[in-house]
């Protein structure tokens, strides 16, 4: 679990969802065909449990051309939702996984040298949800990899609109993290070849619930076409995850700011 998942779902429902609403209030079909670039800064843990952080410059990049979509977190796949509000989402994506080293641009710290590296891992995400109210949302989804496999994790969120307008958004998510023994053992785990080469304790990890990470985010539309959103987000991990030697901190928090055009 990379702890820039915390913020990133919320706030790309949010660079979509205000964007489209606004341009459909113009009469025009947004919801059938957009493209939303952007920039963002992003500062997170260095990976789960670290107890330092990096501040990272990431793209911003959603397209949707009527129930297919693609962008920069969850990849490609496709949404579909009825009139009661309930839906359905699959998607196909990257899982970076984790350096054993400082890295730009996937979770992994130098504390993890002797660790080993954790291989990219092609993951499908298959998400079902229901939108009780337009401020109301349940969702649960099951993220499984597809190539190296790196464990299956599965999330139950609930998100709350206190506010929304037709150029402001305010959202509240909080999630509960669940994970198979091999995902634990991966992320937080510590077999006998890793403790001889860095050194710390054998930590068998059992999977179940392992966290909760909740976020607050806020999105602006400027105009139908420019937009900006921010976010904060914070994590704690349980015993499952926060017993691990590699753990140097259980509570976590998290912050982005992007810049977006919708076209």
């Amino acid at each position: 679990m990379k702890t820039r998942k915390i913020i990133l779902p919320t706030l790309c429902l949010l660079i979509g969802g205000i964007a489209q609403g606004t341009r459909a209030d113009e009469g025009e079909n947004a919801s059938a065909k957009s493209l939303t670039l952007g920039v963002g800064g992003l500062y997170s843990p260095r990976y789960s449990g670290a107890d330092q952080g990096s501040l990272q410059i990431i793209p911003v990049i959603q397209a949707q051309y009527g129930a297919w979509f693609f962008d920069a977190l969850r990849g490609i796949g496709y949404h579909v939702q009825n009139d009661t509000g309930l839906y359905f989402e699959h998607s196909l994506g990257i899982n970076p996984g984790r350096s054993d080293r400082n890295s730009n641009w996937r979770a992994g710290s130098d504390k993890l040298k002797g660790m080993g590296k954790i291989d990219p891992s092609v993951n499908t995400t298959l998400t079902v949800g229901w939108a009780l109210t337009p401020w109301l949302q349940l969702e649960g989804a099951a993220t499984l990899p597809l190539s190296d496999s790196q464990g299956g994790q599965y999330r139950t969120a609930l998100t709350v609109i206190p506010f929304q307008s037709s150029s402001d958004t305010l959202a509240l998510q909080s999630a509960a993290l669940f994970g198979d023994a091999r995902y634990m053992n991966r992320f937080y785990g510590v077999n006998r070849e890793q403790s001889a080469r860095a050194g710390y304790s054998r930590f068998d990890a059992q999977g179940g619930f392992y966290a909760v990470e909740s976020s607050l985010t806020w999105g602006h539309q400027f105009t139908p076409h420019w937009g900006t959103s921010l976010s904060v987000g914070y994590t704690w991990l349980g015993d499952r995850a926060a017993e691990s030697p590699i753990v140097y901190r259980r509570n976590q928090t998290s912050g982005i700011m992007a810049v977006n055009y919708t076209f």
